[in-house]
């Protein structure tokens, strides 16, 4: 098979959590740049659908339906939403994360509110939609980690910016979710089934403080902070059958910072 019949994904269908995000746009455009038909859920529902008709201006063939991760009852209506649109599910980008805590000192509930979203309400969703895969006997669970998953942070970058997130939440799943990627391939390999995570280093985008920019260069390896398109090529591959003997591996995608 050609290598671009191998990174095609035409024919396949997605399920990705929060498009409308800097990360979840860029892995949602690619997904239908590939080819992907792509479904996808958010409680934004206001923000995901105006991400949405854009993305379908250009193109995509991309659907929205409401899906709050933190309730069991939401994530099953939005499985069995897709499913009676869907005749299949090739790929599930497990993408969304929810930062609640503004600090280490913060009420322990918000500990609680971040755990229903970035654990319980992924391992739900993972499993909906990982019965579905099962049956067909193939499929492509991708989860977006973070090289904080990897590390902890660096003081020096956020230094009088004002940028400090010190509740530990963020770190906790993101960590978390990189062991459940190989948990994920353990289970699943038997059936045909691979999981891998992706964990990228900041995106710089209007947002981000050129001082912050600055400290975050002189981290890295390439000299510079994701771009938008920079998570796309690490997406396509994971989805495809240019991975098909690719599982229970983590990429970082961060220009070289956790290494050096």
């Amino acid at each position: 098979m050609k290598v671009t019949e191998l990174l095609s994904l035409k024919g396949k269908t997605a399920v990705i959590t929060g498009a409308a995000g800097l990360y979840g746009r860029c892995a949602t455009q690619a997904l239908y740049e590939a080819g992907a038909k792509v479904f996808t859920g958010s409680t934004n529902m206001e923000n995901l659908n105006k991400a949405v008709e854009e993305m379908r201006q250009e193109g995509g063939d991309v659907s929205a339906f409401h899906l709050d991760l933190a309730s069991e009852e939401s994530i099953l209506k939005f499985h069995d939403t897709v499913m009676e649109k869907a005749e299949k599910i090739d790929i599930l980008i497990n993408n969304s994360v929810a930062r609640v805590m503004p600090g280490y000192e913060a009420d322990a509930k918000l500990w609680e509110e971040s755990m229903r979203v970035n654990s319980t309400g992924n391992f739900i969703i993972t499993r909906a939609f990982g019965k579905e895969m099962i049956e067909q006997k193939s499929g492509s669970i991708i989860n977006i980690a973070s090289m904080h998953g990897m590390i902890g942070p660096d003081p020096f970058l956020y230094e009088g910016l004002g940028m400090e997130n010190w509740g530990g939440d963020y770190f906790f799943h993101k960590g978390g979710m990189i062991s459940f990627t190989r948990f994920l391939a353990s289970y699943y390999g038997r059936f045909n089934i691979r999981c891998n995570s992706i964990s990228p280093g900041g995106i710089q985008s209007y947002r981000t403080p050129e001082e912050f920019v600055k400290r975050y260069n002189q981290h890295t390896m390439l000299g510079r902070m994701a771009g938008s398109d920079d998570i796309k090529g690490a997406v396509v591959f994971f989805a495809s059958d240019a991975s098909l003997y690719v599982t229970a591996a983590n990429l970082p995608l961060d220009g070289g910072y956790v290494a050096k």
